[in-house]
This record gives structure tokens, C-alpha cells and sequence, in this order.
């Protein structure tokens, strides 16, 4: 069983920065790509970034791409996304998620990751 606890989430302004952490535990970190999902209010979730188990090929959708980077730290059992120039329309409940059957997928689907952390809540007012 994987177990996945997301942090970092919290109140900011238009143009301001967070980074969210998601540590992992219960199975080898660092044999599985980790990706990023958010969901908005009324609306569906949707795909932000992946980043393959060694770290290679960080991927984000076009939706975010130039503002948020994801990276991961397989010393410390954690991947993060670091967002900047926030907008309000970033505001969202954001989600890490597991894929340890190493598709090898860059452009991530719902059904591409197998183990979800809970959501951690972002904030952005104008």
C-alpha cells in the first residue's frame, strides 16, 4: 500500500508563489513516477505535471507550463510542484498521485495513476 500526504497549500495572491510537498510512504519511492492533478470547484480534475521515477522528463500540460515546475527529492520520499505567477483561476483543491506501474506516460490521464493523496487547498485572490 502506497500512502500519499500532501502540504504546503494555503491563501495567496494573484502573482505570488507556493510550493506544495507530497512525502510518500509504504513502498519504494523511487521506483515509480509521481505526477500532479488539481481540481476546481465544479469542474473535473485535471492533469498538471508528471516526472518519471529517476527524475527525468518532468512534464507539465500546457495549461501551467513556464509556471509550474515539478521536481522530486527520492532521498526524502518527496515530489513537489512549485508554482509561480499564481492566478485566481489556479485556485483549486491540488492532488499528488502515483503511478508504480511506470507507464511511461508524460501527458497523464485520471486513470494513468494508481494511489491518490487527499488534496491540499489553494487559494488565490486577486
Amino acid at each position: 500500500q502506497v500512502q500519499l500526504v500532501e502540504s504546503g497549500g494555503g491563501s495567496v495572491q494573484a502573482g505570488g508563489s507556493l510550493r506544495l510537498s507530497c512525502v510518500v510512504s509504504g513502498r519504494t519511492f523511487n521506483n515509480y513516477a509521481m505526477g500532479w492533478f488539481r481540481q476546481a470547484p465544479g469542474k473535473g480534475r485535471e492533469f498538471l505535471a508528471s516526472i518519471m521515477w529517476n527524475g527525468i522528463r518532468p512534464h507539465s500540460s500546457d495549461s501551467v507550463k513556464g509556471r509550474f515546475t515539478i521536481s522530486r527529492d527520492n532521498a526524502k520520499n518527496t515530489v513537489y510542484l512549485q508554482m509561480n505567477s499564481l492566478k485566481p483561476e489556479d485556485t483549486a483543491v491540488y492532488y499528488c498521485a502515483a503511478d508504480t506501474k511506470n507507464t511511461g506516460i508524460s501527458q497523464w490521464t485520471l486513470s494513468t495513476p494508481d494511489y491518490w493523496g487527499q488534496g491540499t487547498q489553494v487559494t488565490v485572490s486577486s
